[in-house]
């Protein structure tokens, strides 16, 4: 007997294999987006802020997935600790560990309370725990009190992500002072040391530390000369830890960002030249937003990423190293 309603043999495979684009319930493949026209290009508007800054205040305002990152449940239950949580990568990462099912604590300089509120609302918005701790990281003390605090508001910790760091562009070692020197040095080496050994105790295997390194580290530039060796150092001591910890069932790995728009660089970590073309010399022809980093700190604190430790993961555009 004839079929009386033949199907081709490549629509039966589609059919028992595929999936219709069109089925009831089922979504549709986000369309592709070119990278280069993603975000905003150079030329930037010239703008300068009193250090640390404000990313509300910046013109464009940066993408810290406030309205795109979904998540999808992979660090439920999780308990993580953020500094430099209020701007950048660190309010990124923040709003994507909430979004993922995290509780989350973050550290801030007071005088960035504002974005700190709006990473917070975002946060409780996600029906998580918002911890909200201001201080100056270059306070051993300070430091130590910062982890306590987090464990007791969140009930324990299990993911460290030392993001806090200070840049300020001088066109010549004779312009930076021994103060300033040491400021960028407490901030981005000690203040993670002194976070590190307390919270160490505290952190059961499968616990997860992630530092923010740079492009800096393996390409510095000439007016960055103190804040490029802190990121050499951030990416040597990750490697380091991760051998050290490794043993005892904690992983240790980095983020190492090329241009990034965020408040660093409207508030003395870059010249106003430098500024109007930033990120124009990335193979993309425009800095990165801190969203687009937001899924590597989740991949690096996700159970599924269990076998990379000693890790630094890059994303600057097509330039910089790693």
């Amino acid at each position: 007997m004839k079929n009386k309603n033949p199907i081709s043999r490549r629509k039966a495979i589609h059919t028992t294999f595929g999936q219709p684009a069109s089925e009831p319930g089922k979504r549709s493949a986000p369309a592709l987006r070119d990278p280069r026209r993603k975000y905003p290009s150079p030329p930037f508007k010239g703008q300068s802020q009193r250090w640390p800054g404000l990313a509300g205040k910046m013109h464009p305002k940066p993408d810290h997935g406030e309205t795109s990152y979904r998540g999808s449940g992979r660090l439920a239950g999780r308990k993580a600790l953020i500094t430099g949580g209020d701007s950048g990568m660190g309010r990124a990462a923040a709003i994507a560990y909430a979004r993922e099912g995290a509780d989350v604590a973050i550290n801030y300089y007071p005088a960035e309370e504002p974005d700190a509120r709006e990473v917070i609302a975002l946060i409780a918005a996600e029906g998580r725990i918002g911890v909200a701790i201001p201080g100056d990281l270059r306070d051993e003390a300070f430091c130590q009190r910062l982890v306590a605090e987090a464990i007791r508001g969140l009930g324990g910790l299990d993911i460290v992500v030392s993001n806090a760091g200070r840049q300020q562009s001088h066109a010549s070692i004779l312009d930076l002072s021994t103060e300033q020197f040491d400021w960028t040095m407490k901030t981005n080496i000690y203040a993670p040391f002194w976070i590190i050994k307390a919270a160490l105790p505290h952190l059961r295997p499968g616990s997860v530390i992630i530092g923010t390194t740079s492009e800096q580290a393996c390409d510095p530039s000439p007016e960055l000369y103190d804040y490029a060796q802190t990121k050499a150092a951030t990416t040597n001591y990750v490697k380091s830890l991760a051998k050290q910890l490794g043993p005892k069932g904690i992983r240790v790995n980095g983020v190492a960002p090329g241009p990034i728009w965020t408040p660093l660089q409207v508030s003395g970590g870059a010249s106003q030249e430098k500024l109007r073309k930033f990120g124009g010399q990335t193979s993309l022809g425009r800095p990165g937003q801190p969203a687009e980093l937001a899924s590597i700190y989740v991949q690096l604190a996700a159970d599924d990423a269990s076998f990379a430790t000693g890790q630094v993961y890059g994303s600057a555009g097509g330039t910089g190293q790693p």
